[in-house]
């Protein structure tokens, strides 16, 4: 920790206008906690930012004194990165505001915020932003990783409709950047990570969005192979209003599920539509839900955008026990699908699932180059995620996770959407999610953190020269 001691951190409290937040302090625990119960970890200090000048303060404190930073937004880092062990949490959750300006659809949000607040201000406007599946998550790590969701095959990628970004440097710099201004840097953002700075607000692109067609589709895990030979050729054909992400996961109990298969085992795909919902169109869509296997139960309505992103939130809340790891797919193999049938049916716990998220459309029409985000040719961003409420289930989990990956690895295409990386997978792991992007990103870093300070995250160490 260098020279930090408390009166180092009663200089801090002066700094900023945020709480800073010790050990010994109440709401310490709180504030340390994250999304995945797994990670139990006590920074030496918590500040809690409001504000670019508190960001500032905190940066130029941890340098002063020699401590490991990490930053926080929404806390959903599977692995934790977030937080790190006897160093200082720039917190920046609350910086929970969104500024939408409708003339010119766009949306600004500051670096704390979750997807929930940018859906509950777009909505308003009939707007929304393509970001993630859930309203918990944080805007932050989600677009600096890349971002997909429900609307993704529609409107591309989150990062594909950041139009800027205010940073704060590791030297204490406030920079705006976008295609115009720090360019590189903008680059480096859209999918580098958190390596690069401290983001303090986004400006969106918004799209009209409002009531969507919401459905889901269920079969018996023991169809498994047959749905996913029929969703790897549809879904790619199909228009691109049309989302729906494949899962195998334990039907919950609770509607709209008919309790007769409650806590059953279940391959499923969960439908976001974009397109005109007059006519009964979204059922004119998804009349094709019936060639693969008669569906155990198929469920469709209209629903508000912001209705869908939250659908999930209280099955799986904050302080579950997770372990995931993800691949990108450019297809979906017969031999794959012989993997995904095996685990599908060897789910460990009623919440524990595995995802495939379309990322083609929209999403492949921006030119690999153009961002960070390396696999421009994946068709699918695959997770499979051991989940639980008790610790007691924390190794079983984990190596469901790990065997069912290790045996389905090899029919991927070598890297994983970078927010679906564990801590420990290591730094070539790192490097082939980037691809040959790798070194451009490095020599960014370079430019704009040669020390490599911001290094709590999926790291790329600043080149040599």
């Amino acid at each position: 920790m260098g020279g930090f001691n408390g009166a180092n951190l009663d200089s801090l409290r002066e700094a900023l206008r945020g709480p800073v937040l010790a050990p010994q302090d109440a709401g310490y625990d709180e504030a340390r906690s994250v999304y995945n119960a797994m990670i139990d970890r006590r920074p030496a200090a918590i500040a809690q930012c409001v504000d670019a000048a508190d960001v500032k303060s905190t940066i130029a404190f941890a340098q002063d004194n020699g401590m490991e930073l990490a930053v926080r937004g929404g806390g959903h880092s599977g692995p934790g990165l977030c937080l790190v062990d006897g160093g200082l949490v720039l917190d920046l959750s609350p910086m929970r505001w969104v500024r939408v300006d409708p003339a010119t659809s766009s949306a600004q949000v500051g670096g704390g915020s979750q997807l929930g607040d940018v859906d509950h201000a777009t909505h308003a406007f009939g707007l929304g932003v393509p970001a993630g599946i859930m309203s918990t998550t944080g805007v932050g790590g989600l677009t600096l990783g890349g971002g997909h969701g429900h609307l993704t095959r529609k409107y591309g990628l989150t990062i594909d409709n950041l139009l800027a970004a205010d940073v704060v440097l590791a030297d204490g710099r406030f920079v705006t950047t976008s295609e115009k201004e720090y360019p590189d840097l903008f680059w480096a953002l859209r999918g580098g990570g958190g390596n690069f700075g401290v983001v303090t607000s986004f400006t969106f692109r918004l799209h009209p969005v409002h009531t969507v067609g919401v459905a889901v589709t269920v079969w018996p895990v023991d169809r498994t192979r047959e749905v996913l030979r029929w969703y790897r050729e549809f879904l790619p054909a199909a228009e691109e209003d049309l989302n729906g992400f494949f899962a195998v996961l334990v039907v919950p109990p609770g509607p709209p599920f008919p309790e007769p298969i409650h806590g059953q085992k279940m391959c499923a795909v969960v439908w976001c539509y974009t397109g005109d919902l007059n006519a009964n169109r979204l059922e004119d869509v998804l009349v094709a839900v019936n060639e693969p296997a008669p569906p155990a139960f198929h469920f469709a309505t209209p629903m508000p955008y912001p209705g869908l992103q939250t659908m999930f939130d209280e099955l799986i809340p904050k302080g579950l026990q997770w372990y995931w790891r993800g691949d990108f797919f450019d297809g979906i193999s017969d031999d794959a699908i012989e993997v995904h049938q095996r685990y599908g049916e060897k789910l460990p716990t009623d919440l524990s699932t595995m995802h495939l998220y379309p990322v083609d459309a929209a999403a492949h029409r921006v030119n690999a180059d153009d961002t960070a985000w390396a696999y421009r040719d994946a068709v699918w961003s695959g997770v499979i995620a051991g989940i639980d409420p008790g610790p007691a289930n924390a190794d079983r989990i984990r190596q469901w996770c790990v065997d069912y990956w290790n045996d389905l690895h090899p029919h991927s295409m070598g890297g994983s959407y970078i927010n679906f990386l564990g801590e420990q997978e290591g730094p070539e792991r790192v490097r082939t999610t980037y691809r040959g992007h790798y070194d451009q990103l490095a020599s960014i870093k370079r430019t704009y953190d040669p020390d490599n300070f911001f290094r709590a995250n999926q790291n790329i160490p600043p080149s040599a020269g």
